[in-house]
């Protein structure tokens, strides 16, 4: 598997520690998808469950645009794999999606956050509400790094299910 994570620093400003461990998970996230084929890209390990790789990919995908576009920035942005009649469109329709695509709109959303978040104090309060309150930018980082580590979780089981990989 090709891995370009790059270690978070052990000493750093607060900024700069959050958006580090965020990189890292990101990269963690492309690591245990790295090899694979979009069929396998799209198996589900644990059934009735639809995890896949490509479903969690399409997941955060939405994630990242929903935190950073939509709660920090005030933007109104359309889901890309899910409506309101299929909430879970991103796991749930992977069958003949696209897995360049989904990682495409993953890159995507992963640069525009960096680029609606650079330079930003981490105080700064996002311009949606969220269930009637603020929620600043720091709350988003640490909820985009348990985000990342609760799937990349999944992703780890989900690969050794495929193909017998592990790793961190």
């Amino acid at each position: 598997m090709t891995d370009k994570r790059v270690d978070p620093p052990f000493i750093a400003d607060e900024t700069s520690m959050l958006h580090s461990w965020l990189d890292w998970h990101r990269e963690t996230l492309a690591v245990k998808c790295a090899g694979l084929t979009e069929e396998q890209l799209r198996l589900r390990a644990a059934a009735p469950s639809a995890l896949s790789l490509l479903g969690l990919v399409r997941h955060l995908a939405e994630v990242e645009r929903y935190w950073f576009r939509e709660i920090l920035m005030g933007e109104d942005v359309p889901d890309l794999f899910c409506t309101q009649e299929d909430p879970d469109g991103d796991f749930d329709n992977v069958e003949t999606a696209s897995a360049e695509e989904a990682f495409a709109h993953w890159r995507t959303a992963i640069e525009d956050a960096r680029r609606v978040s650079a330079g930003l104090p981490l105080e700064t309060a996002g311009k949606t509400l969220r269930r009637g309150e603020e929620v600043s930018l720091r709350w988003i980082l640490v909820h985009m790094i348990e985000e990342y580590a609760r799937h990349n979780g999944h992703a780890d089981i989900i690969r050794e299910h495929i193909d017998g990989v592990t790793g961190e």
